[in-house]
């Protein structure tokens, strides 16, 4: 992970695992539905293309805040979940989905 030395560098290391157009969605729905198949996400997930998903997904795993479980069977099943350490990100986005509500209902 690159470290950052600027007056914002601890918010910097947040956004480098989370930020972006995707990855708090990811995040959110494998910790409201614990187990997510590849499918289900991109099923969700509306406008997010096949690669992408895959990238978003690929990076999350390697900042290990998901996990990917393959199981050896034909055809192959790939589940998702979030991670101990993951789900501490959890309060952000929460407090991101509050914020949402309260900004939608006020417009």
């Amino acid at each position: 992970m690159k470290m950052y030395n600027t007056e914002c560098s601890t918010i910097k290391v947040t956004l480098s695992v989370m930020g972006g157009k995707w990855k708090p969605l990811i995040l959110y729905l494998l910790y409201k539905n614990k187990v997510l198949r590849f499918s289900e996400l991109k099923n969700r997930i509306e406008g997010i293309t096949q690669k992408m998903l895959t990238q978003q997904l690929r990076e999350l795993e390697t900042d290990s805040v998901i996990s990917r479980k393959v199981y050896r069977t034909v055809p192959p099943k790939v589940e998702y979940s979030i991670t101990d350490h993951g789900s501490t990100i959890m309060p952000i986005l929460l407090d991101m989905e509050a914020w949402g509500k309260k900004h939608e209902s006020s417009q």
